[in-house]
């Protein structure tokens, strides 16, 4: 089959699945809907709006996607099927171009550090102006082992690579599995990592979770970090506290906006007004997490009379629906607390089982290996240059501005390039 023709059979089922959303009973009010809210109503964004309702959209108790319920409801021959099952694994992700042919792109993935080779389903005049050096945010999809282009969303200049590297870690963080998805070998390294830091973990604290304040978490986190880098075991003890009291509480920090989110990230949890228990814990098969109110959700289970603990509905609602926590925590607490779904279904008014609620509330995680965030960030190349580039931007000297620079002169900021190539692109 001719690339033409692979290209027109992909084209035909997006067109089936487009089709689908828009007249199927199953999604079609739901889409209608979907169009109101964001206000997409025609020409450019409502083609956005239908590639990110198919891509992104789940609905119905089991939170399924758009392909997924396409097949399930659609009479389909076997090649369209495939083709919806594959683009239910498309890869989303920020990409460097590395070259520019007749029908495609040479694509660097910026998450998962991996070169793609992709066939365009587009016309590649739709991207003219694009070139080598530029980041495009794409979703690219593996057929039959070859890789196609199925959209580009954004489009950031070569000079903008702060910008790249940013929203590349804001995916990781949103989506750590996006750093090994596609790539198995960088799934095995990361694997060892947590295999490893594991036993560390356990060597040096005695078992797999503590609680403390988030006043103390960075301090004694930072202490874990020097013992696996060089052995050093110094004294924490004075850095295990407790809250005055174990309440559930919004915490301002938590809302941060887009623009500055990693300088507060790495501001960590002391630099925050309020007063509440983090518990750091290491899971065995996903990593570290550093978890808020990991302390007050334990304590409504384990206290004769929960209903004492400020907000414990919203701590319980909190845990299950907030997607950076996992099955296997939930599964932890519930396998230490036996009133454990009791409560749950108390405060739920269900009568769900521990599998129910899990199926309910974190099937991305039963499908799906997720690794933490934390631990991932720790082997990705995209989160190591953006520090880079912080750390370059906070040292870099202040340029005398009064005075006129050559753009082939060399730049004021000592680098040794020349203006145009360094400060003064763009």
């Amino acid at each position: 089959m001719s690339i033409l023709e692979k290209n027109d059979t992909i084209n035909n089922a997006v067109k089936q699945i487009v089709e689908f959303i828009q007249t199927s009973p199953v999604v079609k009010d739901d889409f209608n809907e979907y169009l109101k809210t964001i206000g997409a109503n025609n020409g450019a964004n409502l083609q956005g709006a239908i590639f990110t309702y198919i891509f992104e959209r789940r609905l119905g108790e089991n939170f399924e996607s758009i392909p997924e319920l396409f097949v399930e409801n659609s009479k389909l021959d076997k090649e369209t099927k495939e083709i919806a099952n594959s683009i239910n694994k498309a890869v989303s992700s920020i990409f460097e171009i590395k070259r520019v042919t007749k029908s495609g792109f040479e694509l660097y993935n910026i998450v998962n550090e991996k070169n793609y080779f992709v066939t365009s389903l587009m016309k590649m005049t739709n991207f003219r102006g694009l070139g080598v050096g530029d980041y495009v945010v794409a979703r690219v999809v593996n057929i039959h082992n070859d890789y196609y282009l199925m959209e580009i969303s954004g489009v950031l200049s070569s000079t903008k690579k702060t910008q790249a590297y940013r929203f590349a870690v804001a995916k990781i963080i949103q989506n750590p599995e996006l750093v090994y998805i596609d790539n198995p070998e960088k799934q095995k390294e990361i694997e060892k990592d947590v295999e490893d830091v594991y036993k560390k973990f356990i060597e040096y604290f005695g078992k797999d979770e503590i609680i403390t304040t988030n006043k103390c978490a960075d301090e004694l986190i930072g202490k874990f970090n020097d013992y696996t880098e060089n052995g050093t075991k110094d004294d924490y003890s004075d850095l295990i506290k407790e809250p005055d009291e174990y309440k559930f509480f919004a915490v301002s920090e938590f809302n941060n906006s887009y623009d500055n989110f990693l300088e507060n990230s790495l501001g960590g949890f002391s630099s925050h007004k309020e007063t509440y228990d983090v518990g750091i814990i290491y899971d065995k098969e996903l990593g570290m997490y550093a978890v808020p109110f990991y302390g007050t959700f334990n304590k409504i289970f384990e206290v004769e009379d929960y209903t004492k603990i400020e907000n414990y509905e919203s701590c319980i609602k909190f845990f299950l629906e907030n997607d950076k926590y996992s099955a296997n925590l939930i599964k932890s607490v519930a396998s230490k607390y036996p009133k454990f779904m009791d409560i749950v279904n108390s405060v739920l008014a269900k009568n769900y089982s521990l599998d129910e609620l899990l199926n309910k509330y974190k099937k991305r995680y039963i499908n799906n290996k997720i690794i933490s965030s934390t631990t991932v960030l720790y082997r990705s190349s995209a989160f190591s240059n953006t520090l880079g580039i912080i750390e370059e931007d906070e040292n870099k000297p202040q340029i005398d501005t009064t005075k006129k620079i050559g753009r082939n002169d060399l730049c004021p900021c000592g680098s040794g390039k020349k203006y145009k190539k360094c400060c003064g692109r763009g």
